[in-house]
């Protein structure tokens, strides 16, 4: 269960403005660098925003462990896979 605290709500809306800028910038036909330098950004905010959602999922698992020590290491697995599926 992903806890959608503020700062990602936050994050999100910024990401959105930023697509809403670079569908703007393709109606008025920018220059292609420079659509790809925003679409760079956005690959880099939607980056940070996956990190700290996968963060915050590995500090529930320490900070809160299961009792069944197989279903907690099963968590945590999951959550190294968010890692490393990046």
């Amino acid at each position: 269960m992903v806890k959608c605290d503020k700062s990602i709500h936050n994050r999100l809306k910024r990401t959105e403005g930023q697509i809403r800028g670079i569908q703007r910038m393709l109606e008025e036909e920018k220059e292609c660098s420079d659509v790809v330098t925003q679409l760079s950004a956005v690959r880099s905010s939607i980056d940070r925003i996956m990190g700290v959602i996968v963060a915050e999922n590995l500090k529930e698992c320490i900070e809160n462990p299961s009792m069944n020590q197989e279903e907690q290491n099963e968590k945590i697995q999951k959550a190294i896979q968010l890692v490393i599926k990046k």
